[in-house]
């Protein structure tokens, strides 16, 4: 049996698989917020609770907002801040008597969806996070690739230079940096653009829906994020050729992106032909979970 346990800023999710990959069981409570300790105690009862429940033992794996620093096993890089500068595995493998694997949520995600979803079989799978922020994770024939700075697949905070016609200046990232992909093409980028172009402020959902219903400015909010996402993931193509391309986070749901990103990515992808798939996830918002319990692969 695999646990995977995905820690969110909001609620910390546990699921049991079966060797199949066949859910066995699902719980979630409330993240408590700001407190470590509290943190390591919740996650020690899901296992417990689940483990008593389904009356066996199983391997663990956990799923981060952020990573591990591979020179001083401590987390880095994480928007739950009080896990930053915390032994979280190693906490965690003391609390629970035995070895932990640990990811970044979006290393899980396209572990997930390379797995058993819809990267299925394929030997190079990228996942791509689109929300509040954006990120990535790189998967190469059912492994996660964390990189020599466990920073592989951080696509994030590269550069997005502006496109043809645009002008002004690169939006500021909480980075430090300007133009960031993140700054872009994350869901309050896309409202800060239609705002800035259209003089209404609208959030990403609201966006989608009146474009879908004919609103021009919308639709042309939308035709200039797929624009630079299509740019965005040429960069990633050009340098991975992944097989496939999985979108997750909530502006994944846009069906369109679908529709319209193949061509937007074309021009920019330095082939005589383009082969790789772009994808919704199988698994939905349940690919960070599952991914945790498959780091047992």
């Amino acid at each position: 049996m695999r646990l995977g346990i995905d820690l969110g800023g909001t609620k910390i999710e546990i699921i049991a698989l079966a060797a199949d990959g066949h859910e066995l069981l699902r719980r979630r409570v409330a993240t408590p917020q700001g407190d470590y300790r509290a943190t390591l105690a919740a996650i020690g009862r899901l296992v417990e609770n689940a483990e008593n429940e389904l009356g066996q033992r199983g391997s663990v794996g956990l799923a981060i907002p952020g990573a591990e620093s591979l020179v001083t096993g401590l987390i880095k890089n994480a928007n739950s801040t009080c896990l930053i500068g915390q032994p979280l595995r190693q906490d965690l493998q003391t609390l629970l008597g035995r070895d932990v694997r640990l990811a970044n949520d979006a290393n899980c995600f396209a572990l997930s969806e390379a797995i058993d979803g819809s990267g299925r079989g394929a030997n190079i799978v990228f996942g791509v996070i689109l929300g509040t922020g954006v990120g990535g994770g790189i998967v190469v024939h059912g492994q996660v690739l964390t990189g020599a700075n466990a920073i592989a697949g951080e696509w994030g905070h590269n550069p997005l230079p502006p496109g043809e016609g645009e002008s002004g200046p690169a939006p500021d990232c909480y980075c430090g940096r300007r133009g960031c992909v993140e700054a872009w093409l994350s869901g309050p980028a896309m409202a800060r653009d239609h705002l800035a172009n259209s003089g209404e402020a609208l959030n990403a959902i609201e966006i989608e829906a009146r474009a879908n219903a004919g609103d021009a400015a919308c639709s042309a909010t939308l035709a200039r994020y797929e624009a630079r996402l299509g740019r965005a993931l040429a960069g990633i193509i050009n340098i991975l050729d992944p097989d496939v391309i999985v979108l997750g986070g909530g502006l994944s749901k846009m069906q369109r992106l679908y529709r319209n990103l193949p061509a937007a990515c074309g021009p920019h992808v330095f082939s005589d032909a383009f082969y790789t798939k772009i994808l919704p996830p199988t698994h939905g918002d349940s690919s960070g979970v599952r991914g945790a319990a498959w780091l047992w692969n």
